[in-house]
């Protein structure tokens, strides 16, 4: 199997909306390649958008435990939380997230919703 030809297919699936589609073409890859982050990133992306949201923490959390200051997997698990309502996990990665990359509106858009959900983040 050519990996990378494979990546730039379900990366393609992906921006064209079809997220189940890169799903079954990334997981194969993560699995002959599981140190690589750009693959499980694209992946934990699509099983965010397909509502597999275990699936997307899974590979979240792999992604966070590697690397700490990875600003965008953050962000990501702390959405992903949020859809699973569980607000004070999400508030964690959301502020993370946000104190890394302040200018990011998304970032601080999802950061004021889950802390007006949990109180104001108290």
């Amino acid at each position: 199997m050519d990996l990378l030809a494979e990546y730039r297919r379900a990366t393609m699936y992906f921006e064209m909306g079809d997220p189940s589609g890169a799903v079954r073409l990334l997981e194969p890859i993560v699995a002959a390649e599981p140190g690589n982050s750009s693959v499980r990133q694209l992946l934990a992306r699509a099983y965010f958008q397909t509502a597999q949201l275990g699936r997307a923490e899974e590979q979240l959390r792999e992604l966070v435990d590697r690397d700490p200051s990875d600003h965008y997997a953050h962000h990501v698990l702390g959405r992903t939380l949020e859809r699973l309502n569980r607000y004070p996990d999400a508030l964690r990665h959301l502020r993370i997230a946000a104190a890394m990359h302040s200018t990011n509106d998304d970032y601080v858009t999802a950061l004021r919703r889950v802390e007006s959900r949990v109180g104001n983040g108290r």
